[in-house]
């Protein structure tokens, strides 16, 4: 399994032309939206805990509330424009709640966020492919 993931992540390389980065990029920033957009909404809270990290995981909470998600993606936005190919990119929620909401506790989000994102994930790494070739240098 492993070795088939490593060869498609050759193939989407080779398909944009050592665009690799941009790609990567691109399929962070697509996914994180996804997420952070479909978590459920009360005061904000959930929704405001996404929090983004290059190669460490974020720890702590955040006292930000943000029913629109908009704060939230604009400062996920700026860290995965840091994000280089091999890098390992962290998008967590650390509040206690938020296993139940991913397990549909919420009628927001009864199939969760995370796991209908991850479903989605070879079509986003082929959107992002298709825009990294057209996109000129």
């Amino acid at each position: 399994m492993a070795g088939n993931f490593a060869l498609d992540i050759a193939k989407w390389a080779e398909k944009a032309k050592g665009r690799m980065d941009l790609v990567v990029r691109k399929i962070s920033l697509d996914l994180f939206s996804r997420i952070i957009l479909r978590s459920p909404v009360d005061k904000g809270r959930f929704r405001g805990n996404w929090q983004v990290a290059i190669n460490e995981i974020p720890a702590g909470v955040l006292e930000l509330d943000d029913k629109s998600g908009a704060a939230t993606v604009s400062k996920a936005t700026a860290e995965v424009l840091n994000v280089k190919a091999g890098d390992v990119i962290w998008l967590v929620n650390n509040l206690p709640y938020g296993p139940r909401l991913e397990n549909g506790w919420s009628g927001q989000a009864p199939s969760g966020m995370v796991a209908i994102t991850v479903t989605e994930y070879g079509a986003v790494v082929a959107q992002a492919v298709d825009d990294a070739i057209k996109e000129k240098p």
